[in-house]
Order: structure tokens, then C-alpha cells, then sequence
């Protein structure tokens, strides 16, 4: 997922892409303990996506708190 697409999300959507997404992380690395997991480097693009996504909502609350200023 890009950066871009994150950001025109508001933050109950980013929040249940979140929860999605640490789920699927949770299966992956069950699956990879358990030897069923064939792509490993799907570990690292959904870690990757939750920090995009964590930047987003981070970013939406920083422009609410300059907004209120």
C-alpha cells in the first residue's frame, strides 16, 4: 500500500486497516514458526505497511492539533 493512498483515508478507516493488518502479521508469523509459510518477505512488507499506516494517523493528528491552534 502507498503513502498516498493512506493519506486521503480518514482515521477510523487507517485504524481498522491497522487492526487488519497486524492480524494478518500475527498468521504470518504463526505460519513461519509452524514451517508453512513460503514467502518470508511477506513478513517485512506488512511490517512495513503498519508503519506506513501508523505515519498516517500520527500525521492526521498532528494537522488536527495545528489546525486547533
Amino acid at each position: 500500500m502507498e503513502f498516498k493512498d493512506l493519506k486521503k483515508k480518514n482515521s477510523e478507516e487507517l485504524n481498522k486497516l491497522l487492526n487488519e493488518y497486524k492480524s494478518e502479521l500475527f498468521t504470518l508469523r504463526f505460519r513461519n514458526k509452524t514451517q508453512q509459510l513460503d514467502h518470508t518477505h511477506k513478513i517485512k512488507q506488512v511490517r512495513k505497511d503498519i508503519a506506513r499506516i501508523l505515519t498516517a494517523i500520527r500525521q492526521s493528528e498532528l494537522e488536527q492539533e495545528k489546525g486547533r491552534k
